[in-house]
């Protein structure tokens, strides 16, 4: 029998019971449909972390103050007072995998302007940290090494602080008061957003030198981390080893002893988060695909249902020629077609969904191409699967018990 006579007379049985046949296909519409939305759920997630890691900047190293023991009690990071601007300054002399560092510390405080005030972060720093963490400004300028030398009371806001603390107000040439002392605003960062790390607000920040940190606000000397950006991302790895290896040495740090100070790699946390939204999406891909599983049992009872009806037809076709391999083909083939139907709308429902998912609750989607390719070929194997069972048993029947079922 032909292929395509085969399929019209699958379409027909198919359309003969158009209910039946829709509640068929139902449980691949629903697993085609989840597969695409999930996949899409977590691929939106995963591209969404990796933007916000590459919104801390390029090639980027963090190295900070180390952990101490004072009285048997480990204190947490971030207690030594170790790092200095020194190791800043042979950092940026000594590692040739390094392109720029600035110095860092910081503090928190009450920020006034007029009858407004605000609580934030302070970042003390240098004018490089702005291009390691490739945030450039809404408006307004930067400040300049003569201002570390000097210590001058300049900053530059979030736009957080801007606006809680000025609204509508221009911020730039304003002045706010930080522990009684005035700071002039000479600049405005762009929006940052969220870190992918802890969850804070990038932009509720001021940015000012850490010399004035140090003198200023903190009254103290040493530093609480360094930002560093490698050559490129493969020579970050080069330039971890390099700054670990210049910071024992310098710190007088002996064999088998523990680093007073650490290290860390944003390009091994974006592997890491990386590997984490990849295994979600693979989880959420393998709970969607249950539904897929449920849905070709439901064809493969709805099929044995079928060669139950017909066994009278199959004997008569079998009676006027047909042979095993026709009949097998026939349903078979009546199987795919419920799942190739489902697998179609179903893609057309997981695009819905994608759609409707990021204007609903806010969660970024990223439908992939790969994902509506594999879902339509597993709908399409669930028919082979589910129905080869059903089209063998309508193949082996005897014709002429066929003939004699009522």
């Amino acid at each position: 029998m032909e292929l395509m006579a085969t399929i019209r007379i699958a379409l027909r049985a198919i359309a003969r019971n158009k209910l039946r046949s829709c509640l068929t296909s139902l449980g691949i519409i629903i697993g085609v449909g989840a597969v695409i939305a999930m996949v899409a759920l977590g691929q939106g997630a995963q591209q969404q972390v990796q933007q916000q890691i590459a919104a801390m900047g390029s090639n980027v190293l963090y190295v900070g103050s180390g952990t101490m023991n004072k009285g048997g009690v480990r204190l947490g990071w971030g207690n030594t007072k170790t790092l200095l601007y020194d190791d800043v300054a042979a950092i940026r002399r000594e590692c040739p995998a390094v392109s720029i560092v600035a110095a860092g510390t910081g503090a928190s405080a009450q920020i006034v302007f007029g009858n407004d005030n605000w609580f934030t972060r302070i970042t003390g720093t240098e004018p490089e940290y702005l291009d390691i963490r490739a945030w450039p400004l809404a408006e307004g300028t930067n400040f300049t090494q003569d201002d570390v030398q000097t210590a001058d009371n300049v900053a530059i806001i979030g736009d957080t602080v801007r606006k809680n603390l000025f609204g509508d107000t221009d911020p730039v040439g304003q002045t706010v008061r930080i522990n009684e002392l005035p700071f002039h605003v000479i600049g405005v960062l762009s929006v940052k957003g969220s870190s992918v790390a802890m969850g804070s607000d990038q932009d509720d920040v001021i940015i000012m030198p850490y010399t004035t940190v140090q003198k200023k606000i903190l009254g103290n000397e040493w530093l609480q981390y360094a930002m560093v950006s490698a050559k490129s991302k493969e020579a970050s790895f080069a330039a971890q080893t390099q700054i670990e290896g210049l910071l024992r040495d310098r710190h007088r740090i002996h064999p088998g002893q523990d680093d007073d100070f650490f290290v860390r790699n944003m390009a091994d946390v974006a592997a890491l988060y990386d590997q984490q939204t990849t295994v979600m999406t693979l989880l959420l891909a393998f709970i969607a695909s249950i539904s897929l599983i449920v849905g070709g049992i439901g064809i493969m009872n709805i099929m044995l249902v079928s060669v139950t009806e017909r066994t009278r037809e199959i004997g008569i076709r079998m009676a006027i020629g047909a042979t095993e391999e026709d009949v097998q083909h026939q349903f078979l083939i009546e199987s795919v077609m419920l799942s190739a139907i489902g697998g179609v709308v179903g893609i057309l429902s997981g695009l819905v969904a994608s759609f409707l998912i990021p204007r609903l609750t806010g969660w970024p989607v990223s439908v992939s191409f790969t994902a509506i390719i594999i879902a339509v070929v597993f709908s399409i194997a669930v028919g082979i699967f589910f129905g080869y069972y059903p089209a063998r048993k309508a193949a082996q029947l005897n014709p002429i018990e066929a003939l004699r079922y009522e």
